[in-house]
């Protein structure tokens, strides 16, 4: 697991860890039911207050991706294939979103983007 705490991005840390820790989960880096570090040796990890680390945790917990166990630890829950896929399909609208507004400002046309896609995607 691998999380990197920006001080210039315009993100509170509790929300870079939480997206950072939502990426790796839906994109299967982080696996069912597999343990996330104690919010402590997070905390400590990354150096930072175990408060923010426990808001991250909370939070991922509210949307369903993590189950803390008291005694035990937080693991990454159990997903909802359907769900999953849903979020993943929602990530790469807004990622081409980004490509069509992109090559507007470039006045690149769309038959040109769907080209060099087919090409990208083939390799």
């Amino acid at each position: 697991m691998n999380i990197v705490i920006s001080n210039s991005a315009n993100q509170p840390i509790y929300l870079q860890i939480k997206n950072q820790l939502k990426e790796q989960i839906l994109l299967g880096a982080l696996k069912e039911k597999e343990a996330l570090p104690s919010i402590r040796k997070l905390a400590k990890d990354l150096q930072i207050s175990v408060i923010t680390t426990k808001k991250a945790y909370e939070e991922l917990e509210r949307d369903g991706l993590i189950e803390t166990f008291p005694g035990k630890g937080s693991f990454v829950a159990a997903q909802n294939r359907e769900l999953l896929k849903e979020e993943r399909l929602k990530k790469i609208e807004e990622q081409l979103v980004n490509v069509i507004e992109d090559g507007r400002a470039f006045d690149v046309g769309l038959e040109e983007l769907i080209h060099m896609l087919t090409l990208l995607y083939e390799e």
